[in-house]
């Protein structure tokens, strides 16, 4: 037997086996319940009070506790309160006299998991530790098998968000083959879109949805007609009216499928509105417009200018940059466009294959 700081240890033989904490103010009740727990297999502690328990747990945690009820600086009840918050894996039995046993019961609410009374047989703590332990691994089992259960839930959910992106790429590709020209855009929307994201703080989950809304924004172009899509020369007023269709149809399309996921549905329905309230479908304006798609509305637009297209090569990117900051505040908001600006001379975006383009038209989006 060890004694350090008021706290009394007693080893069973290769330190083996469960441990246990008796908290009792008799020593001579605490030395009958160490001798019947050392028989039985466990190493023990014994502590004089609640206070002193605390410690010898905070240094060794225990298996199981077995404290008495009426004990001076901090009874059974407290100590059983502080167990179980700071040691929640520790199954507590509470011993008391007979007159108390309600209390004792009351304990078993508070997250006791057994209680003796005095006088007690040995037979009977046996008993009770068996049960107390028993209940203890259930407890430990059941959680165990939710957590398992969770892990497993959210690796199912990971696989079906998976195979449902891909259902969503897949839509985009069928676009990318119905329109050559658009080929790699919407990726490149995609990337753009999620720095200017980022560069303004948005939080992760903002971040990804502003990703896979630039991915499919021009999704809706699958219901534009092909000699409209692929016209090389300047579009009609029917034929500019006709295309511009696009965003509700896209929105129309993917709302079904991404209705967890309203802000990707927002880059869809509203990338081509303007800051200034003259674009499509709703002419919002200013703020009104959610960030996200005013984000897509610029990545948009610079990506479009900046990409060959069958009536006109690709814009230089100085004068790309130069009609972004033109239409700054009436098309773009002066916010994004700032922090898109930023991104290309920090070299957050790469530029490095836009060196060649050259002979700008003016400013429009994809």
């Amino acid at each position: 037997m060890r004694v350090a700081g008021g706290i009394m240890t007693t080893h069973a033989p290769g330190d083996l086996g469960p441990h246990c904490l008796v908290v009792d103010d008799e020593p001579h009740l605490r030395r009958v319940l160490l001798r019947v727990m050392q028989a039985d297999g466990f190493t023990c502690d014994e502590a004089a009070n609640g206070a002193l328990a605390l410690e010898a747990l905070a240094r060794r945690p225990a298996t199981l506790v077995l404290t008495d009820l009426h004990m001076p600086e901090m009874d059974g009840i407290g100590l059983l309160r502080e167990v179980r918050a700071k040691h929640p894996d520790t199954a507590v039995v509470m011993i008391t006299a007979v007159a108390d046993v309600a209390t004792a019961v009351s304990c078993l609410g508070a997250g006791a998991m057994d209680y003796l009374t005095k006088p007690f047989h040995i037979e009977e703590v046996r008993a009770r530790v068996r049960q107390a332990l028993d209940k203890r691994r259930l407890v430990l089992e059941n959680r165990d098998y939710q957590e398992r259960l969770e892990e497993r839930v959210a690796i199912q959910s990971r696989r079906l968000e998976e195979l449902f992106l891909a259902s969503i790429q897949s839509l985009a590709d069928a676009l990318e083959v119905k329109d050559p020209y658009t080929h790699g855009h919407s990726v490149r929307v995609s990337q753009y879109s999620s720095v200017i994201a980022r560069s303004l703080n948005l939080e992760a989950e903002d971040v990804r949805q502003v990703e896979l809304g630039g991915r499919v924004h021009d999704i809706g172009k699958i219901g534009v007609r092909e000699s409209v899509l692929n016209k090389a020369g300047p579009l009609t007023d029917d034929e500019y009216q006709h295309i511009m269709t696009h965003p509700v149809v896209g929105w129309r399309i993917l709302s079904p499928l991404l209705s967890e996921m309203p802000k990707a549905l927002n880059i869809v329905h509203s990338h081509h509105e303007r800051f200034d309230g003259r674009g499509l479908p709703d002419k919002l304006a200013g703020t009104d417009i959610p960030i996200e798609a005013r984000i897509a509305a610029v990545a948009d637009t610079f990506d479009a200018m900046t990409s060959a297209r069958p009536y006109r090569p690709g814009v230089p990117l100085a004068a790309t940059i130069r009609e972004l900051r033109r239409c700054a505040g009436a098309q773009f908001d002066p916010v994004v466009v700032e922090a898109f600006l930023d991104a290309i001379e920090s070299g957050a975006i790469d530029t490095g294959g836009l060196a060649d383009a050259h002979t700008p038209p003016g400013a429009s989006g994809g």
